[in-house]
């Protein structure tokens, strides 16, 4: 470290494709912030990587074109498992973060390497993994880690109570407030919805909060995503809603600035099990200023202003009503829009993630102490 600049090596599943993965939205941002800094970063994905490969079959190389122009200065090292050689990949460097999505056999090789190098290395959780697989995050190897970044609480508290790793801080995820903004458009249509259908985990809570209620008051809807099976898609078309397919995460504020509203609808795991983790996608439409309107979730750590932000319906029924509100009342809307860019602004951007980051790692620096061995 010179000067106070750092050099940070990232595994991850992907940085360049963010097909049915939200956590490149997130490492974006970060990446983009320390570079800003004047940090060097370098990031390392799988080359077979689920979300590229998924990404490359249905659309080829245009998405990764787009995603340069869109993300200029941003790059991956591409690998294959049995050629990386994370010593050398580690050499000079500062800190390493291996995100949860990585395999078993990296999350070990990286924390050997780590210990043997000096480097501080950190294990990132954003998953629900925790609670619904905890057999597979106790056989990871974490013993040669500084500790977790959680991005709640209530998976921090698992680590710490499952003796998983013998420290974990609490690092949301937030806005790259650098692409999600505000933007003036004239709108389309009433309502946008922005997800994946993903594994039948919140398959009912679509159709109480999303579907049902677009279809009762005949909203103009539109619904991008991936991992639609036909019978969801057929169940869209009948409610009225127009499917759309895969959006790149870049092309999402324009989207909600010709839209008039959105829904944030949690999977159940969070909001049965972990309590007070909202998905990426509520701090970017709140970033970008579009009114918002959430299925139950609670908020156990205070991130955002329920009613002021955003509105939150406990059923279908109240979903309707805040929907046909919002849409009926354009002072509410832009009171909705105004203050919700407001909170993101002010805690909840990639920016003051990364200051939180650099406080972790500058108190780990400080304390100058061995990492505890957890099992050892």
């Amino acid at each position: 470290m010179q000067g106070g600049r750092m050099k940070f090596v990232l595994f991850y599943h992907s940085l360049v494709s963010d097909w049915n993965h939200g956590n490149a939205h997130f490492l974006r941002g970060i990446v983009r912030e320390l570079v800003g800094l004047g940090h060097q970063v370098d990031v390392y994905e799988p080359a077979d990587g689920w979300s590229l490969s998924h990404l490359l079959e249905e659309h080829g190389q245009r998405a990764l074109a787009e995603f340069r122009i869109a993300y200029p200065g941003l790059k991956s090292h591409f690998y294959t498992h049995d050629q990386l050689d994370v010593p050398r990949v580690l050499v000079g460097a500062d800190v390493a973060i291996v995100h949860e999505w990585s395999s078993p056999h990296l999350v070990e090789k990286v924390g050997k390497a780590s210990r043997e190098q000096g480097v501080r290395a950190y294990f990132h959780d954003t998953h629900h993994r925790s609670v619904t697989e905890p057999d597979a995050i106790a056989a990871l190897d974490l013993r040669h880690y500084e500790g977790v970044l959680a991005f709640g609480e209530a998976v921090a508290c698992r680590y710490r109570q499952m003796g998983w790793s013998a420290r974990a801080w609490v690092w949301h995820e937030a806005a790259d407030t650098r692409q999600f903004k505000p933007l003036v458009a004239e709108h389309e249509a009433d309502l946008v919805w922005i997800g994946n259908w993903g594994d039948e985990e919140r398959t009912a809570e679509l159709h109480e909060y999303l579907i049902e209620p677009v279809a009762a008051l005949a909203l103009r809807a539109t619904v991008f995503g991936v991992r639609f099976p036909a019978s969801a898609r057929e169940t869209l078309t009948r409610a009225g809603l127009t499917y759309a397919g895969w959006l790149p995460n870049h092309a999402v504020p324009g989207i909600f600035a010709r839209h008039r509203c959105t829904v944030h609808v949690p999977r159940r795991a969070y909001r049965e099990m972990l309590p007070g983790i909202p998905t990426i996608r509520m701090f970017e439409a709140l970033a970008c200023g579009i009114p918002l309107i959430s299925a139950p979730w609670e908020d156990t750590e205070g991130l955002f202003r329920a009613g002021r932000d955003y509105l939150i319906a406990r059923n279908g029924r109240e979903m309707c009503e805040h929907m046909r509100t919002v849409l009926e009342s354009p002072q509410l809307a832009a009171s909705l829009a105004q203050r919700g860019v407001e909170t993101i602004r002010a805690r909840h951007t990639c920016a003051h993630r990364v200051q939180e980051l650099l406080a972790i790692v500058g108190e780990r620096q400080l304390a100058g102490t061995a990492t505890v061995e957890v099992g050892a």
